[in-house]
Formats: structure tokens, sequence, C-alpha cells
């Protein structure tokens, strides 16, 4: 798989689209190698009074580096990467520095990388969890923050535990449950062709899939035992991947991606015996991300910054994210925007307000 790999940009290093990160239980397949992605265009400025608090640190590293990836597990702890000079990946003239933070971005601690020179480097992580994997040297896991690592040459069993105990096995496509040491394909299939996404709640399992241009999803109330196929409306427009989510208040929605994956996507909403088409009315024509965040309330950002469909309509939202800021929700339920050069986490409940914080790692 993960949504890799960027410079603050959020990057699809888990899955395609909705990934990054993950909302509620989205499953996410284990990332598969990428390249790092072309400088972005700068990030609208915001004023500083657009923000509850800033966190600006300045951390000792040579100028010559890129700006870091930096991942968020949740709220409080984040890993930043630094991993190419002038554009070039880390080689002994330029060995990847590694960082991260246990207070929400207000400090940062030098870790030591274990394959600090290597063609390709990648972050990834989970609570509890950081993963590098250091091509074509293998991976690299820590459970202690990144005090210690243990290598192997493939995946690491517990990351890929942390994509889910529902899991979509990628070279047979079948529905597959974490045991602890191995994804196990459940007895019972869902007839749903084209399966790219699971999504689950305790037992609770929802599959999309599309097939011959036409989406398709099943639920599972009892982990797999029992399948219940339901009606997906015609979307408005073609659509090239659907995916499921269940949101922070087990709703479960479908997101159907376009074709050129910027214009607006189809969205469902569970209802009933089937799935009902949302169509909000004012809605952008292209976004940059989407997110569902509970509550019936699904987050985008675009070109014409942020926005909130809710009630069947789009409102746009005086909140201090740009076009260029991409859209995850972390573990703990954590808003997660990434920008060129910062990222933006909101807590609190969006029917309530929120407390924005800008997290940004200085360098030169």
């Amino acid at each position: 798989m993960v949504e890799r790999r960027c410079r603050w940009l959020v990057t699809l290093l888990l899955v395609p689209a909705l990934a990054g990160c993950s909302i509620g239980d989205v499953r996410r397949r284990p990332p598969a190698p990428s390249t790092p992605p072309a400088p972005s265009t700068p990030a609208t400025t915001l004023p500083p009074a657009s923000f509850d608090e800033v966190r600006q640190v300045r951390v000792a590293v040579p100028e010559r580096y890129d700006p870091p990836y930096v991942e968020f597990a949740d709220a409080r702890h984040g890993y930043a990467l630094f991993a190419a000079c002038d554009g070039t990946p880390s080689a002994p003239t330029c060995p990847a520095l590694l960082y991260g933070t246990a207070d929400g971005g207000r400090s940062w601690r030098k870790l030591r990388h274990p394959r600090p020179a290597a063609e390709n480097q990648q972050l990834y992580t989970a609570p509890g969890l950081l993963v590098l994997l250091s091509e074509p040297h293998g991976w690299y896991t820590s459970t202690d923050g990144g005090t210690t690592f243990t290598h192997s040459r493939s995946a690491p069993p517990v990351w890929v535990g942390a994509q889910g105990r529902f899991q979509v096995v990628e070279a047979t496509g079948k529905v597959a449950e974490w045991d602890g040491r191995r994804l196990r394909p459940l007895a019972t299939q869902p007839d749903v062709p084209g399966i790219n996404t699971v999504a689950s709640r305790d037992d609770r399992i929802v599959v999309a899939g599309m097939h011959d241009g036409r989406p398709a999803a099943a639920i599972s109330p009892d982990g797999g035992r029992r399948w219940w196929p339901l009606a997906v409306s015609p979307p408005d427009g073609e659509i090239s991947v659907l995916r499921a989510v269940i949101d922070a208040t087990d709703t479960a929605w479908l997101v159907g991606e376009r074709p050129d994956r910027t214009s607006f996507p189809a969205l469902w909403r569970q209802g009933g015996s089937g799935w009902e088409l949302v169509s909000p009315e004012d809605r952008p024509e292209r976004i940059r991300s989407m997110v569902p965040v509970g509550g019936g309330m699904v987050v985008v950002t675009g070109p014409d910054g942020a926005g909130m469909v809710t009630n069947d309509r789009y409102h746009r939202m005086a909140w201090p994210l740009t076009p260029e800021h991409h859209l995850t929700v972390l573990s703990d339920g954590t808003l997660c925007a990434r920008g060129p050069g910062d990222v933006v986490l909101a807590n609190g409940g969006f029917s309530v307000g929120q407390h924005w914080v800008r997290v940004v790692l200085d360098h030169r």
C-alpha cells in the first residue's frame, strides 16, 4: 500500500485517497514503495490569529535538506523524516534524519535512524508503532517511540495487524481477519466483485467494490459470518474507485472517486435497506480531500477553501485551512490537515466548535 512520499503534503501512503490515515476503522493495505512527490506550490498564508495555538519549533537540520515528511498517529504522537537533500534521496553525504514528538509538536526529539542511507526512505506510524522502510535494505519497526528497532525483509506482522482486524488480501481479493499472526480469509465471503476497501467497527463490517463501472457493497453485522448486500443508488456521473468508511458516530458511507481524482466524489450514506445518494446543494466542482467526521457531517478541502456537507447541503466554513491542505482523521478522532509547510490538528465536536492547532517544524 500508504496513501508517500511527501514534504508535509499528505500522500496516499496507506491507501489511495481517503487513507493516508484512516477515518474510524477504514482498513488500509500495507504500503507499496513510492517516490517522493514533486515540490508543491506554497500554501496560502494564514494569519496566526486564525489558530487557537501555533506550535513552531526549529530543529538543528542543515539547510541543504528538503522539508520533512511528517506523520501523526494521534494528537500527541508524531514523527518527522528528513529524507532528501536538494531533491536527491538520502545517501552517505545526506543521511536521513528522524525526529519524534510526544506532546503534539510542542517539542521534537532527535532519534537514531537505523538505516540513514538508502535509495528510498518511507515513514509510517500507528498508535504505539513507528515503521521505517529503507529500500533496498528492508523494514525497521519500533514499539518504544524510536528508541530501538527490529529489522525485517518484508512488511512486519505488527504493521500488517495495525491496518485493522478485517482487511482485503490484495493477492486474492478476499476479506480476511487478522488473528494476531496472519490474515485468515473468512469462511463466508461477501458477493461483491472487485472489493478494494473494508471498513469495520467491532463485528460490523462494510465492504465496497466496483465491477464493469457499477458500484456494489455489502454489510456484515457479525464479523463476516453473514453478509447482506445493500442496493447502491446509481451514481451521479462516472466513478472509478469505491471506498467504504465508518465514521466516528458509526454512520457508514460510500465514497466514489472520479477518474480525475479531483472532481467532487459521488457520496452515499447508509439508510434503511440500501445506500442513499447524497448530492449536496452548492457543492464545489473540485476538491482536494474529503472525510466523514461523524454526526452526518463530511469535511472537505479544495480550491474554494474548507467546507462541510451536512443535511444534504454544502456549507463553506471559515476554518484556518487552505486549498493545499489534505484531510485525514487520526486514530483518536483528531482531524489532521497536512499542507506544504505545516500540519493542522483540530479536536472537539464539529457541532460545537474546534480547537485549531498549527504545527510547524522549521529547519532553515
